[in-house]
């Protein structure tokens, strides 16, 4: 059982990993047998917002699951967390049992040595005491209110503190990649319309990501949508991307990453043409095209199935 701050913020990074089973928002530690947001917030109570979670040991450990925790908190804020202010906010490892204590312990002294933070950590670890689920409205708040999510997430400052202080190492792409295609996929970066690789290709074919391979877009779902990048109705499945609300413009839309690598591949917007209504607007810097020809000999024998059925 965790306490970080808001309890919005808490749960899909957990939901990520293998092996969390389940994750319920809500309230402990406090005074009262019972517990309410509106009380919670105001500091009525004495109780913090936390996340409860169960997990399977076999296939992620504690040790794994405080490491997730850490990222998600900033350990040295005694007044809250982020733009959430108060005693309901505060950093807090609840524990079960004698060996979490001490994995936990240990697991804050590995932090405090690592110099990650100038400051004094002063997330604090307690025994466990008496969980309350918060309101329906809570629970998987991400999944079910992703724009909002997203603004808070941002807004916030959650965000921008865990690309300072746990920034993802992809510098050795740099390496692999040509600076476009670094930027794109890697700084959330736009090619040129009508100046890329595959706005006009009419191969037959699949699109994986330049990154990782993973299998992402089909040539069979592929239009030209006049705009000047490639445009697909659909991915080859749903499992193979990933849509994340994009608040980063004045502009609402929806960004597309791959599963896998979490490239930045595109946007998707509600004008396409197909069953569903989707434009799936991609880069081509993110994408390396296989010619169906070429699929057996690549690895992608598998894929040969899609274009076994005439258009």
């Amino acid at each position: 059982m965790f306490a970080g701050g808001c309890f919005w913020c808490m749960v899909r990074p957990f939901s990520e990993r293998e092996g969390i089973i389940k994750i319920v928002s809500g309230y402990t530690g406090g005074r009262e047998a019972e517990a309410v947001y509106s009380a919670v917030k105001r500091g009525d109570t004495g109780h913090v917002e936390a996340v409860h979670l169960l997990y399977e040991p076999l296939l992620i450990s504690y040790d794994e699951i405080l490491d997730v925790f850490w990222t998600l908190t900033d350990p040295t804020d005694e007044g809250g967390q982020f733009s959430d202010r108060g005693p309901a906010y505060q950093s807090i490892i609840f524990t079960y049992t004698d060996k979490q204590k001490s994995t936990a312990q240990s697991s804050l002294k590995q932090l405090e040595d690592s110099g990650r933070f100038q400051k004094q950590i002063v997330t604090k670890i307690k025994d466990a005491s008496p969980f309350y689920p918060a309101e329906e409205f809570h629970q998987d708040f991400d999944r079910k209110n992703p724009f909002r999510y997203a603004l808070y997430y941002k807004g916030s400052g959650r965000e921008k503190f865990s690309r300072t202080y746990w920034p993802k190492d992809r510098s050795y792409l740099k390496e692999k990649l040509t600076a476009r295609q670094f930027f794109v996929t890697q700084e959330n970066g736009t090619e040129p319309p009508y100046d890329n690789e595959y706005w006009d290709n009419t191969e037959e074919g699949i699109y994986v990501d330049i990154v990782s391979g993973e299998p992402l877009f089909s040539s069979r779902d592929q239009y030209d949508a006049g705009c000047g990048w490639p445009s697909f109705t659909k991915p080859i499945t749903d499992s193979m991307v990933r849509e994340e609300w994009d608040v980063s413009t004045r502009h609402t839309r929806k960004e597309i990453r791959s599963s896998e690598a979490d490239s930045h591949l595109g946007h998707v917007f509600e004008d396409g043409p197909g069953a569903s209504g989707l434009r799936y607007c991609i880069n081509s810097a993110a994408l390396r095209f296989i010619a169906k020809e070429d699929l057996e000999k690549e690895g992608y024998g598998d894929f040969l199935l899609l274009f076994a059925v005439r258009k």
